[in-house]
C-alpha cells in the first residue's frame, strides 16, 4: 500500500508540474508587466493576478484551500503577518490569501530559477541569509513594504520546520519590526502543508485540502521588550495549532 502511495505521488507530482508550469506561462507576461507601475500599485496588480494563478492551480493540483479569519484586517491597517512554516506549499498560499498588497521575506537563491525567479521576485524582499549587509538592507526594505501600506509577511521560524513540534524556535526579525515601525502583528497558520508537500519525500506531491487561518491582531508599543513579544506570539499560534482540529 505504501509503494502505491509513493507511486502516486510521483504521478501527482508530474501533473502538478504540468499545471503549475502552464498556469504560469499563460500569466508570465501580465506579471512581467507589473514592472511598469510604481509601488504599491505594483504589487498591488502582482497580487491580483497571482490570485487568479491560484484560483487556477490549486483545484487542478487537487487542492481546497479554505482561508479564514479575513475580518481580522481591519480597513485602512496594514500588518506583519507571521506565519508559520511547514512546506514549500506555504508562500503560494499564504501570499495571495493575505487580503490585500503584501510582499513576503524571501531566500535570494530562488531567483535564480528561469522565468519563476521573476515572479518569485516580484513578491518578495529578498534576502541572502549568508550576507550580514543583506540582512540590514532587507529589513530597511521592509520597513519601506510598511510605510507604503503595504502587509509584510515573514515566516519567523526562518526555514521549513523540520520537527514533530507545532513550530520551531523563532527569530527576532519579525518582532523588532514591530516594535520599531508601531505596525500590529498579525498571527497566521497554515494547516496541512506539509501533508501537499513533505520535506522528507523528493518528487511526492499529495493533494490534499489546506487551511490558512488569520487570528487576532498583537499590538505593539514601541518601547515594548523583543523578547517577551516573540515569546507571546510563539505562545498564541503553538496553543491556537494545539486545540484546532482540521
Amino acid at each position: 500500500m505504501k509503494a502505491l502511495k509513493n507511486i502516486a505521488g510521483v504521478l501527482f507530482t508530474i501533473w502538478g508540474g504540468i499545471v503549475f508550469l502552464f498556469t504560469m506561462l499563460v500569466l508570465f507576461i501580465p506579471m512581467w508587466a507589473t514592472k511598469f507601475w510604481d509601488e504599491p500599485r505594483r504589487t498591488a496588480i502582482f497580487i491580483d493576478i497571482t490570485r487568479i494563478w491560484m484560483a487556477v492551480f490549486l483545484p487542478l493540483a487537487g487542492i481546497r484551500l479554505t482561508i479564514k479569519g479575513k475580518e481580522h484586517f481591519k480597513k485602512g491597517e496594514n500588518y506583519i503577518v507571521v506565519c508559520n512554516h511547514n512546506s514549500m506549499m506555504d508562500v503560494p498560499v499564504s501570499s495571495p490569501g493575505i487580503p490585500g498588497p503584501n510582499k513576503t521575506i524571501a531566500k535570494i537563491e530562488m531567483t535564480r530559477i528561469p522565468l519563476f525567479g521573476m515572479i518569485y521576485k516580484r513578491g518578495s524582499v529578498l534576502v541572502d541569509r549568508n550576507s550580514d549587509q543583506s540582512r540590514k538592507d532587507s529589513f530597511s526594505e521592509m520597513k519601506r513594504v510598511l510605510e507604503l501600506g503595504m502587509h509584510m509577511c515573514i515566516y519567523p521560524e526562518g526555514t521549513r520546520n523540520k520537527t514533530e513540534n507545532p513550530l520551531k524556535e523563532f527569530h527576532d526579525g519579525a518582532f523588532r519590526l514591530a516594535i520599531q515601525t508601531g505596525k500590529p502583528i498579525l498571527p497566521a497558520v497554515i494547516f496541512n502543508s506539509r501533508i501537499v508537500l513533505p520535506y522528507d519525500k523528493k518528487f511526492y506531491f499529495w493533494p490534499h485540502p489546506i487551511e490558512m487561518h488569520f487570528l487576532d491582531p498583537v499590538y505593539v508599543e514601541k518601547n515594548a521588550d523583543p523578547l517577551a513579544l516573540k515569546e507571546n506570539i510563539f505562545r498564541i499560534m503553538w496553543e491556537y495549532i494545539e486545540k484546532t482540529k482540521v
